[in-house]
């Protein structure tokens, strides 16, 4: 009988090495947050809570717990991570002294938020002027999409409730900036609220889209230069009035829910006034059909607003609804824009799907719970979550080119951000030798040299 291999090499295991590094790849995301002028801006932005004789920077803390959570973690502790590596990371607070400055800001309350927030809108401003023709706002248009996320907790943290899906936890809104097919997205708004919170209150969705437009660029927080975008949760009286009153200042493309009223509406619209659907190549969709109503059903809505309606052909086995009609699958959305034919306006408000990678993205980031006790805390850590993504997504903007700026936060970490490398000093300089074999080093590199190339802030 012959001795059994085995399929993995056997090794020897010993702790007594030195000279690795580990999570060499968040090097990137170090570069970008010191070209982006983020880390600056978070510590101008702070100053206010900064002890006197303190040694640690509570905007480094606070850009140091961000980076924890660009790298996969998911609590305070987590920036434990970078504390093991300083010559990358540099001095990091203890576990305490980070514990503190959560608590301290959370104390402070709106007045800690808006500081952060004001920062990273200032750095936003600065990161789309660097990328150039990569920015979301090459065309001179911004879309913001507005969706719901549901949290689970598994303790009795504050304002956890029961969710319309009969879970137990949060349902923040957040608001986050399309960077179209080319790209992935960024998050401008997020709105701590209890696990039953309605997915269509108006008023959340108003201040989600409030505080969205003044985190962007200054250009772009009035004027048909940004298009907010919502779900049929968005299709209420109170939200659209909110964004007509905006007058000719702003775009929207908000779904609707069917009502019996827009289903009959639907069984008048002549076979000759429907319009084939189309996909993103320009290819008419085969099955789908496109329509604008008008007449009684507009009566009581926002003047100016436009009503779609799209009716496809259902898969087969696929279960209609009672709302659906002569055996189409119907639905609609809300839109003031003109001057567009309605298959690409119906194109543009079904690309709202990219909402939901964006939020399995967040997940994925820190969003898999909420770790602290107190919804003050928890706001705090909404922001850490939103400076991680940021750093996510600005890095791939201005240093990836290609497929590799669609990758998700899961795949930057399994290739980018965990690999190692190899600390060398010669001359006084020190190198971070990343393995010539690993796949991905190249990359590596090349993104790192496009980061150094950026001017620096100030």
């Amino acid at each position: 009988m012959s001795k059994r291999i085995g399929f993995y090499p056997r090794l020897r295991v010993s702790g007594n090495g030195n000279g690795a590094v580990s999570q060499a790849g968040g090097l990137l995301l170090i570069e970008t947050a010191r070209r982006t002028g983020l880390d600056a801006a978070l510590s101008a932005a702070l100053t206010p809570w900064r002890k006197a004789r303190a040694i640690h920077d509570p905007g480094k803390i606070l850009l140091d717990l961000a980076l924890a959570v660009a790298l996969g973690g998911d609590c305070l502790a987590d920036i434990g991570v970078l504390r093991a590596e300083p010559h990358l990371f540099g001095a990091v607070a203890s576990d305490p002294t980070v514990s503190r400055l959560v608590d301290t800001l959370a104390t402070a309350g709106p007045r800690a938020l808006a500081a952060v927030r004001r920062a990273r809108a200032d750095v936003r401003q600065q990161v789309w002027k660097l990328a150039g023709a990569t920015a979301p706002n090459a065309g001179d248009k911004v879309v913001v999409d507005i969706d719901g996320v549901l949290i689970l907790a598994h303790s009795e943290k504050q304002d956890a409730a029961a969710t319309w899906k009969k879970t137990f936890g949060h349902h923040p809104l957040f608001a986050f900036v399309d960077h179209g097919p080319e790209g992935s997205g960024e998050p401008v708004a997020g709105l701590l609220r209890p696990g039953n919170a309605g997915s269509n209150t108006a008023a959340d969705h108003i201040e989600a889209a409030r505080l969205a437009l003044a985190r962007l660029p200054k250009k772009h927080r009035r004027g048909r230069r940004t298009l907010i975008r919502t779900d049929f949760g968005g299709g209420t009286h109170e939200f659209l009035n909110w964004l007509t009153a905006r007058g000719r200042w702003l775009s929207y493309s908000v779904g609707m829910v069917a009502t019996e009223q827009i289903h009959q509406a639907v069984l008048l619209v002549p076979t000759s006034v429907w319009t084939p659907a189309i996909e993103p190549d320009g290819k008419v969709r085969d099955g789908a059909w496109v329509a604008e109503i008008a007449g009684d059903v507009l009566k009581g809505w926002p003047k100016g607003m436009r009503l779609i309606v799209r009716k496809e052909r259902p898969h087969p086995g696929a279960q209609l609804r009672i709302t659906d009609a002569d055996g189409m699958r119907i639905t609609c959305f809300a839109t003031n824009t003109t001057n567009t034919p309605i298959a690409a306006l119906e194109l543009q408000h079904r690309q709202r799907a990219r909402a939901e990678d964006r939020i399995r993205a967040a997940r994925d980031t820190g969003l898999r719970n909420l770790p602290l006790h107190d919804a003050a805390q928890n706001r705090i850590w909404l922001e850490i979550v939103q400076i991680a993504l940021d750093l996510l997504a600005w890095m791939p903007m201005l240093a990836l080119t290609g497929e590799t700026r669609r990758w998700e936060p899961k795949r930057l970490r399994l290739r980018l951000f965990s690999a190692a490398a190899q600390l060398v000093t010669t001359s006084r300089r020190r190198w971070l030798r990343l393995a010539r074999h690993w796949p991905w080093t190249q990359l590596i590199t090349t993104a790192f040299t496009r980061l150094q190339a950026l001017p620096n802030p100030g």
